[in-house]
């Protein structure tokens, strides 16, 4: 196995065609810092954020920040940026405010969770409206638990099955929503938008011959349906609508696992964006899609180097029809600026703040009194929020994310790039401890991410890796094979390798950093949760010599229960009939394989200790893959440290319980460990 790249760097390229020709952004990555001897505390790294984000409304006039205030509850407060003061929009005592977005200037939406219950993440969000300062406060979508909200101002709300789709720009009142139907057995079949106003609660039907099993939604800046995939019996159907014509034209059918392309959006002047595979990794690039010849243009607006396209254009919220730049995810987040002036701001910004990635949003873009909202974080920093007025060289501080954590005393992150023992090129990320010396080799943890199809890990935070890192340990999170955003052959590459050569990447990235000197192969654990704990199982299994320990939370125990039908989770039947066959393995015709790739089957081969951790309310693993496995390793005289937290779902939720484990775990590691 051999490195073939480390970048601490962000860039993305703008391709031939295009937008921009040639263009390259480069931000540059954090330098190590010297650490201090005294441990943060855990709390530092699990408890709420002090802010949990914020954004400019339209005219920039004024700033909404969801904030726990130093209190148990998420509230929504509202700063009156040219008069000042502040306004508390929202507070409940027995919820906290979830996802929130301006409307116009004058109105917010947002949802509601209640942290303090670990299965919140279960219940319908619901939907509620609120002027800017306070008042008018009505509840548009219920949620699926009364009473939170103590009355109702206007009409009955929309029953809990309906969620938010999108929020149009141009200053309107309108969202939109959509109410999804369920089938016999609760699964989705169907999604309908609605266009629902948040100051009378009117509503209006987008969904006019709407197509069968239509699931998603695409709609341009204005909030008028463009695009629709509709998926039934493993085939997937894209349909279209002309501006300013009526009906449906079906413009694709494909397998949704073997896409020649995927749709994305559609600008004011209704284009649409697609992307497509390229070369021989098959990335992902962003190109405009040829209604004429039914297929992607031949040339990419955007491709970024070793990365699929992963972003969105930026369309300010009170000037829909431009288009300002694009976000771009590569191994960190770029902005590609089409506007000049925001492009300059960029370069001022950045230049104030090195070694940070400074993502810009603004109100009034178009005047000369133009207000930036600059969020500024970095691999070692969980960031800050700044309002910034370009006119006046204003800088004003609106505060820090985790104001206990210093910045100084973080870790820092490297993506490296490794060739697997087939000659697949596998990205890690490498988080080394504050002051590590490169030289010297110390404990590890092998931690792998959930999904698996999703990508893991990107330039930021991160609250586990950092913690373990303050705690002494060097952290190897692999993008194994099956993962997402590394191009479509890399994804390819894990169809019906659970266990085997998506395990083989966990156990080369592993070889890798102790081949490079920076980890003690004497003292290594893995870990993981969801899929990430069932690999964390699997090394245990398959490689044994390797780890001192493991620890799995949440974890897929016995991937066979991923097919039956009562199996409720984030997946729907169609995907389990006729996509986890082919990702995972058929569960009949691969009956033998699967059994080998079992972790309740192969309990007995794990020798080392081992951490459980499961939620009594989880839904998608639920306590049964616990249970199995703690009998299973109970037969073969290997009893578990084991911990079931009786309020909690999928992960940890629950402040209380971040805590409460992570204090389990660094107890385990270093029982196991130093």
């Amino acid at each position: 196995m051999t490195e073939t790249g480390t970048r601490r760097g962000r860039c993305a390229r703008i391709g031939a065609e295009a937008l921009v020709a040639g263009l390259v952004l480069c931000l540059p990555g954090a330098s190590p810092r010297a650490a201090d001897d005294t441990p943060i505390p855990v709390e530092a790294f699990y408890r709420y954020p002090a802010i949990d984000r914020a954004e400019l409304s339209p005219s920039g006039a004024r700033l909404a920040v969801t904030t726990s205030g130093g209190g148990s509850r998420i509230s929504l407060v509202v700063y009156d940026l040219q008069n000042g003061g502040s306004k508390l929009a929202a507070r409940f005592g027995e919820a906290d405010i979830g996802e929130f977005r301006w409307v116009n200037d004058d109105y917010l939406v947002f949802t509601l969770t209640d942290l303090s219950d670990g299965a919140a993440r279960q219940i319908a969000p619901g939907l509620f409206s609120v002027g800017a300062d306070g008042n008018g406060l009505r509840e548009l979508i219920s949620v699926r638990r009364d009473p939170i909200v103590g009355h109702r101002v206007g009409r009955e709300p929309l029953n809990w099955n309906h969620r938010l789709l999108s929020v149009p720009a141009g200053g309107g009142n309108d969202v939109i929503v959509g109410r999804i139907a369920v089938d016999a057995n609760n699964e989705p079949t169907a999604i309908f938008p609605i266009r629902l106003d948040v100051t009378t609660q009117q509503t209006r039907s987008l969904a006019v011959d709407a197509p069968d099993h239509a699931l998603s939604w695409i709609f341009d800046p204005r909030g008028e349906p463009r695009v629709v995939a509709a998926t039934h019996e493993g085939q997937m159907r894209i349909y279209w609508r002309t501006p300013g014509r009526d009906g449906w034209v079906e413009i694709a059918r494909m397998d949704p696992l073997n896409r020649p392309f995927t749709p994305r959006f559609v600008d004011a002047a209704g284009k649409l964006y697609v992307t497509s595979s390229e070369g021989a990794a098959g990335y992902a690039v962003l190109k405009r899609f040829d209604f004429r010849s039914g297929k992607p243009d031949p040339d990419a607006l955007i491709s970024v180097p070793g990365f699929d396209f992963a972003g969105e254009p930026i369309i300010p919220q009170d000037a829909p029809e431009a288009t300002l730049g694009f976000r771009v995810m590569t191994d960190g987040l770029n902005t590609v600026w089409l506007d000049e002036r925001m492009k300059k701001i960029q370069q001022d910004v950045d230049a104030r703040l090195p070694r940070h990635i400074n993502r810009i949003s603004c109100g009034k873009c178009g005047s000369d009194d133009i207000v930036v909202l600059i969020y500024s974080y970095s691999d070692q920093d969980p960031g800050q929020y700044i309002v910034y007025r370009p006119a006046k060289k204003d800088w004003q501080s609106v505060g820090r994310v985790r104001p206990d954590i210093d910045p100084k005393r973080m870790a820092t992150l490297e993506l490296h790039r490794v060739r697997a023992r087939d000659g697949l090129e596998v990205p890690v990320w490498l988080t080394l401890p504050p002051g590590a010396d490169r030289k010297s080799a110390r404990p590890a943890v092998v931690l792998v991410h959930g999904g698996p199809w999703v990508r893991g890990e990107w330039m930021h935070w991160s609250a586990h890796a950092q913690f373990l890192a303050s705690r002494g340990y060097v952290v190897i999170e692999p993008e194994f094979r099956a993962s997402t955003g590394f191009g479509y052959r890399h994804f390819r590459a894990g169809w019906k390798q659970w266990g085997r050569a998506m395990q083989d990447d966990v156990t080369d990235a592993l070889n890798w950093a102790v081949g490079e000197g920076w980890v003690d192969a004497k003292r290594v654990c893995i870990a993981g949760a969801s899929y990430g704990g069932y690999a964390a199982l699997m090394g245990l299994v398959r490689t044994p010599d390797l780890y001192r320990c493991g620890i799995a939370w949440v974890a897929v125990t016995d991937p066979r229960l991923l097919f039956q039908g009562y199996w409720r989770s984030d997946m729907s039947d169609e995907a389990r009939v006729y996509s986890y066959p082919v990702l995972i393995g058929d569960p009949k015709a691969d009956a033998a394989a699967l059994e080998e790739v079992t972790p309740v089957e192969q309990a007995s081969r794990i020798k080392v200790p081992l951490l459980l951790a499961f939620g009594a309310l989880d839904h998608r693993v639920p306590l049964q893959h616990g249970t199995q496995m703690r009998a299973a390793l109970r037969a073969a005289s290997q009893e578990p440290e084991w911990i079931v937290y009786a309020d909690e779902g999928h992960d940890w939720s629950k402040q209380e319980n971040r805590i409460d484990f992570a204090r389990r775990m660094e107890a385990f590691l270093a029982k196991n460990l130093k």
